[in-house]
């Protein structure tokens, strides 16, 4: 049984295992954990204000990720959505749990407005978003604070 928990530093490890693979392997995007410094203190970048982070764990391993970053203005930014190959689809609801998790905090929080930046190549991920409400919007639609990150080429918004 998958439980989706807040982020805490027991997981840090577990949730770069989940992360860089599918960044680098899955998708072929030349990162590394170094040039993500949010991934190396994951509860002072994320879980401020009316941000937070998820993780999705079955029997001890991380198998799915998400975070929410406060950019100001009741607005937010959802970033590091990722779920293992292995518990991807309708079936597992994983990526479906996350979010909903996500929504309902934003909900609690006051959070007008949710935000994300993601590469053309998650295609996947881009039918996700726009069932789960989000509208593709223009570059020059993102609040001033948005941090678009050198991937990212496709932009969403949805109100909360």
């Amino acid at each position: 049984m998958v439980s989706i928990l807040p982020f805490s530093r027991q997981y840090a490890d577990g949730v770069v295992e989940v992360i860089l693979p599918i960044q680098q392997h899955e998708f072929d995007i030349p990162i590394t954990l170094e040039a993500q410094p949010d991934l190396q203190d994951i509860a002072a970048f994320y879980q401020r204000g009316q941000g937070h982070f998820w993780i999705a764990v079955d029997d001890q391993w991380v198998v799915g990720t998400i975070g929410l970053l406060d950019i100001g203005n009741h607005q937010t930014a959802l970033r590091k959505m990722f779920v293992k190959a292995s518990h991807r689809g309708r079936e597992h609801g994983v990526a479906q749990r996350l979010f909903d998790t996500l929504l309902a905090w934003c909900q609690s929080q006051g959070v007008m407005d949710i935000y994300l930046g993601t590469t053309a190549r998650f295609l996947a991920a881009h039918r996700f978003y726009e069932k789960n409400g989000f509208d593709e919007i223009a570059r020059e639609a993102l609040p001033a604070r948005f941090p678009v990150m050198a991937v990212d080429t496709r932009f969403y918004w949805r109100k909360v």
